[in-house]
């Protein structure tokens, strides 16, 4: 893959959810990039044991313990920065797949708060951090779910539906500023939690997910496409990429080989 090596004005690049899955993923092949990446996660030790792997990998890592949703300790996390060069909003999640008739409105509002307004946080606290830098740039990880309705996955659908609208808008508001806002909308990615947090521990329904498919997207390809999208020429913006495994067609078409 070639890359542009990110200037010294924008090297840093800050990755939320980076405790695990996706978010750790794309920490490491951003560090290996040549970013010094600040780790942000509520669970501290794991995104500590991240960055003593990644500094010892020869790469630059500080990890920082923040939950998203929590305003007041987002905005004192992003007073830290004068610039910075990216933020990938990766935290997020699903909980439940119950129909909109039984949905847990608990649920579906801990899925906005964490998808959307923690999305909405960290953009808003960092993006004075990104235009300073001359050359920032906002990364949107949003989902397929956010682009297509599926049954038992209202909440989740309208969390993912507002990240999506929530990078539409902020393109079209920033535009002659030198950030882009790029979206990466994954489809199935098996990951060790995603499924096992969206089905309350259950494992041999979290299992069934992705039951009889062949390749599933990993966290890896999923960071693999973001680093990419990140380390395009500065005047390239990738505004919306979708990625899917093979198997799968849309949010409700997957090929099984059961």
């Amino acid at each position: 893959m070639v890359t542009a090596a990110p200037s010294a004005a924008s090297r840093i690049a800050v990755v939320t959810g980076a405790s695990g899955g996706i978010g750790a993923a794309t920490a490491r092949q951003l560090a290996a990039a040549g970013y010094r990446v600040v780790l942000t996660a509520r669970r501290k030790d794991r995104i500590e044991a991240l960055a003593e792997e990644i500094n010892a990998a020869g790469h630059s890592a500080a990890a920082y313990q923040l939950d998203v949703t929590d305003r007041a300790a987002v905005d004192e996390f992003a007073s830290a920065f004068r610039t910075i060069g990216v933020l990938v909003n990766n935290a997020g999640g699903a909980l439940g797949a119950d129909p909109v008739a039984t949905g847990d409105p608990a649920d579906w509002r801990q899925m906005y708060e964490t998808n959307v307004i923690g999305t909405l946080n960290l953009t808003q606290a960092l993006l004075p951090a990104l235009t300073a830098s001359g050359d920032g740039t906002v990364v949107v990880v949003s989902s397929t779910a956010g682009h297509g309705t599926y049954e038992g996955g209202g909440g989740y659908v309208a969390a993912k539906h507002g990240t999506h609208v929530l990078a539409e808008t902020l393109r079209l508001e920033i535009v002659g500023t030198p950030v882009r806002v790029i979206e990466i909308a994954p489809g199935m990615v098996k990951t060790d939690e995603f499924a096992l947090t969206r089905f309350g521990g259950d494992a041999e329904r979290a299992a069934g997910v992705y039951a009889g498919v062949a390749e599933p997207l990993t966290a890896d390809d999923v960071a693999d496409t973001i680093t990419w999208a990140v380390t395009r020429p500065s005047h390239v913006n990738v505004d919306l990429l979708v990625l899917r495994p093979r198997a799968q067609a849309s949010n409700t078409k997957v090929h099984r080989e059961l």
